[in-house]
């Protein structure tokens, strides 16, 4: 069975993904440089989430069809801390038209 998420996509194009600058390359963490920006001295976001209709940069494919993160393993913490099956999940999932998850599944 394919995981609910690797079809999905919506909290990538729902969300302002903020973080900390320690976890950009230039700081030594793992975020690709060309994908995030530097808000503050202290915070960084992910390029295409800051606009009227958020789309990560890293988000490739459709939403709601075949939807992956292209830098999945160096993904800023937002992303990893985002439950699938949570609150927050289930209201963008139904935002763009998608059925909702049962919790706890990551």
């Amino acid at each position: 069975m394919t995981h609910p998420c690797l079809t999905c996509g919506a909290c990538c194009a729902s969300f302002r993904v903020d973080f900390s600058v320690h976890e950009s390359q230039e700081q030594g963490g793992s975020v690709p440089s060309g994908l995030s920006e530097e808000v503050t001295d202290y915070t960084c976001r992910m390029r295409g989430t800051d606009w009227a209709k958020p789309r990560c940069a890293a988000l490739i494919g459709k939403v709601g069809e075949k939807a992956s993160c292209g830098i999945y393993e160096w993904r800023p913490s937002p992303c990893r801390e985002f439950a699938a099956g949570s609150d927050a999940c289930n209201r963008v999932r139904r935002r763009h038209g998608m059925t909702e998850l049962e919790s706890g599944l990551l």
